[in-house]
């Protein structure tokens, strides 16, 4: 895998050359076998599941509504009934399939939401602010990076990150992987000032190019690329998908336009080196950064600047601010992350000397504007601002403490975080809510993710009784062990295949596919509301002190991402600013707080025993 790579603190070493990529086969062959290892998805038992998720909604809902649900879950799944037809369905597609759900969700979750990309499923990651504030800087810093080793989970979604691309439909999108095609694609995509280009990583005898041969190749493209009045055809891709699926048809009509797209299509993935962002103090600039990460910041920004239907973009900034944006129908964050934490520790100083060949120039990609088009451009741009408006992202570095201190309290981070998260929702609304955290299902082959659902009635207990001055300490301890352990126990379920939200989505899949009506209890108000994921959360922990942000997935809602550091936590809080109900600024203010609190609450309480 080549690999772009992050600025150097200082610039004063040159990063090791591209490596040469294993041989497919080798990768293959290795891939195959630990794949063979990995245990398939399981599908839980039926009434596991039925009870688990009515008690999930007692934390959420209220007593008469719960009731009508208990009714309705009994039909569902009483002997001989529905429920029962549908488990044994999807039983026989797990016993047919790698994995039962992997299809489904990224069908379901990603090809089939019609919503643009941009902000509502493409997160950004924010990496720590680069030593360098100009164009030189900017082409000089961007590095290659290697292959990344296996690892005892499903190494799938490495291979899905590489030469993919999602590909805009009228209805539902499809995904491909070029990496998969021979010869694969030998390839970056740079895109400057709207313009793109096609960079040979590799010399015409095989061997990669070295940082020097890459900076020599960067500074060519600068130089041609100098003109900025030009029409920004990245920007289509920040369109709803009906319309993209529309534009991206009378785009590729034309024959230059189809090999530009297919070009950009087939790269191993896009560096983006961006111009100047606003001018922002110290104090925002981290959330300024989240921005150009996640969209750009606008058509008079950034957001032309990229193909948001890119798997992976490297995004450099000529004034430090460096990160990356993925499309998320491919891979989730964790392998993202550590693609990059990868980068930042292999990067070594390199030795060998730049052969002296002369280089081909980039060939810079043509497309021809029809009025159609620049009609379809003017859309995105409007509609990309209109977005970018709407979107509140503040990233938060809070620096009281960071995991040490939860750990010196024997407590798992992540809970004590979504605790924490809880009870400041619950003090800024007096109410709990439905809350997603993505867990990961990579113990088996080809798993993406199911729902930790953090709300509890054990989390419930604890956020009503914080702020009750008739309550004693140790009985708010208590309480707050009690939701600390459950949230730990959804998360040993989740992790092992046996959490509620996959397996009903499977149930209602299963429905469809058997061409039924659709049971009542996917009709029911309960069903959506638990699906109404007011706090939509992520813990993406790295070792480097990066953040990843994305927004909310409902538009009353908040997106939380967080990296608990060993001293601090990076959090990126988002919200929508059309929105009357909701505040980022007040909820980051409400976390950090509950944070506090909850500290001190541990060490004013005599042994307190979690």
């Amino acid at each position: 895998m080549v690999k772009v790579g992050l600025a150097k603190p200082h610039g004063l070493v040159n990063p090791c050359h591209l490596v040469k990529p294993v041989s497919a086969t080798r990768v293959t062959g290795r891939y195959l076998t630990h794949q063979s290892g990995l245990p398939c998805l399981p599908v839980p038992p039926l009434q596991q599941t039925c009870d688990r998720y009515i008690t999930a909604l007692e934390p959420i809902m209220e007593v008469d509504e719960l009731k009508h649900t208990r009714e309705l879950m009994e039909e569902f799944q009483k002997p001989g009934g529905v429920g029962e037809r549908l488990q044994k369905g999807l039983e026989k597609r797990a016993s047919n399939t790698k994995n039962w759900l992997s299809e489904w969700w990224v069908q379901v979750a990603y090809l089939d939401y019609r919503m643009p990309v941009v902000i509502h499923s493409s997160p950004g990651l924010v990496l720590p602010r680069m030593d360098y504030s100009d164009k030189q800087g900017q082409i000089s810093e961007t590095l290659p990076v290697e292959y990344l080793g296996g690892k005892p989970l499903c190494m799938n979604q490495y291979y899905e990150v590489l030469s993919s691309c999602r590909i805009p439909g009228l209805k539902r999108d499809t995904v491909v992987n070029h990496a998969k095609s021979s010869p694969p694609p030998k390839h970056i995509t740079v895109v400057h000032n709207f313009q793109f280009f096609v960079l040979d990583v590799y010399n015409s005898n095989g061997s990669p190019l070295t940082a020097d041969q890459l900076c020599v190749q960067l500074n060519r493209i600068y130089s041609s690329s100098l003109q900025t009045n030009i029409e920004p055809v990245g920007i289509l891709t920040t369109l709803h998908r009906d319309s993209w699926g529309k534009a991206h048809i009378s785009l590729i009509k034309d024959q230059t336009n189809k090999e530009s797209v297919l070009a950009i299509q087939r790269s191993i993935f896009t560096l983006c080196l961006d111009g100047a962002m606003p001018q922002v103090s110290d104090a925002t600039h981290h959330s300024c950064a989240a921005i150009q990460m996640l969209h750009g910041g606008g058509s008079q920004w950034n957001s032309g600047n990229r193909w948001f239907d890119k798997t992976l973009q490297f995004i450099v900034g000529e004034d430090g601010m460096c990160g990356a944006n993925y499309e998320h129908a491919p891979a989730e964050g964790p392998p993202i992350v550590a693609l990059i934490d990868h980068v930042v520790e292999y990067t070594k100083p390199e030795t060998a000397q730049s052969p002296k060949v002369p280089l081909p120039m980039p060939q810079k990609l043509h497309f021809n504007i029809t009025p159609e088009i620049k009609k379809d451009i003017e859309e995105a741009k409007h509609s990309m601002n209109k977005l970018a408006q709407d979107l509140d992202m503040r990233v938060m570095v809070f620096s009281h403490f960071g995991k040490n201190l939860p750990k010196a309290h024997k407590i798992s981070p992540d809970a004590f975080i979504q605790m924490a998260l809880q009870l400041a929702y619950y003090r800024m609304y007096q109410r709990c809510c439905s809350t997603y955290e993505s867990a990961s299902l990579r113990m088996f082959r080809l798993g993406r993710t199911d729902t930790i659902r953090s709300a509890s009635s054990a989390s419930a207990a604890f956020v009503k009784a914080f702020d009750d001055h008739s309550r004693q300490n140790t009985e708010k301890v208590d309480l707050m062990g009690k939701a600390i352990k459950a949230h730990k126990s959804y998360t040993n379920m989740a992790i092992s295949g046996q959490a509620i939200d996959r397996h009903l989505l499977g149930l209602k899949m299963q429905a469809v596919e058997d061409k039924i009506s659709v049971p009542d209890i996917f009709k029911d108000s309960a069903y959506n509301k638990a699906l109404h994921y007011h706090l939509s959360t992520s813990q993406v922990p790295s070792k480097t002190d990066c953040v990843m942000c994305f927004g909310p997935v409902v538009p009353n809602g908040y997106g939380v991402c967080y990296n608990p550091m060993n001293d601090h936590i990076n959090f990126a809080v988002s919200s929508f600013n059309g929105c009357k109900e909701t505040n980022g600024a007040l909820l980051a203010q409400a976390l950090e707080d509950a944070l506090l609190d909850m500290r001190t609450l541990l060490e004013q309480t005599p042994r307190a025993k979690l």
